[in-house]
């Protein structure tokens, strides 16, 4: 074998090399682009292991008054949509004659236009419970 035949004997198994290198790494590549972005973890299910508890401590527990009026009822509170008792008014003073009972009931269930839960279908009825007796204590 002379020196030209040594030389192309050598490019071309370098080159099957690096081709069966880039194969790794081009799959390598696209099952990093096409791996899950998460998962699914249910309450009470045990093959989350901590995760579920994890999440729920981290939520630090029920959101406060404030909190759930400023993400679900300011939307409609704030400016009174479909006749909603406006935040910071006597409209609040009027309501706060019915009782927590009722404005409770009206809250959890639904009234005129409000649909059951307001639009926060993730809370507590204590967390409801804060939230219009935020609004009650906002009344003037």
């Amino acid at each position: 074998m002379n020196k030209f035949t040594s030389a192309l004997c050598a490019l071309g198994l370098g080159m099957a090399l690096a081709s069966s290198v880039n194969a790794a790494t081009g799959d390598e590549a696209i099952a990093e682009r096409i791996k899950p972005v998460g998962s699914v973890c249910l309450q009470g299910d045990d093959s989350c292991g901590g995760a579920a508890a994890a999440a729920a401590s981290s939520a630090g527990g029920a959101r406060s008054g404030a909190d759930v009026y400023t993400a679900s009822c300011a939307a409609c509170h704030a400016v009174g949509v479909a006749g909603a008792p406006k935040f910071g008014t006597a409209d609040w003073t009027d309501r706060a004659g019915k009782g927590m009972e009722t404005l409770m009931a009206n809250a959890i269930n639904g009234i005129g236009a409000m649909p059951p839960r307001g639009t926060c279908a993730t809370c507590s009825d204590e967390e409801i419970e804060s939230a219009v007796q935020h609004m009650l204590d906002s009344a003037k």
